[in-house]
């Protein structure tokens, strides 16, 4: 697994409370909500190689 860094986030009020939305949606947290969205963005872009079908990490 990865090493993981806090890194402090500033976010409005509004998108916070959408994205916990979201997160309850999925049974996510708001942390592995985030994440989830950066990773997905970042492979769509090209700038974070897509998982090895073979050793899939979690979605969580």
């Amino acid at each position: 697994m990865a090493e993981k860094k806090a890194y402090p986030l500033r976010i409005s009020a509004e998108v916070l409370n959408a994205t916990q939305r979201w997160a309850d949606d999925e049974l996510r947290s708001v942390n592995a909500q985030i994440e989830y969205l950066l990773r997905d963005a970042l492979r769509k872009s090209g700038r974070l190689p897509t998982p090895d079908p073979d050793n899939q990490e979690s979605s969580t």
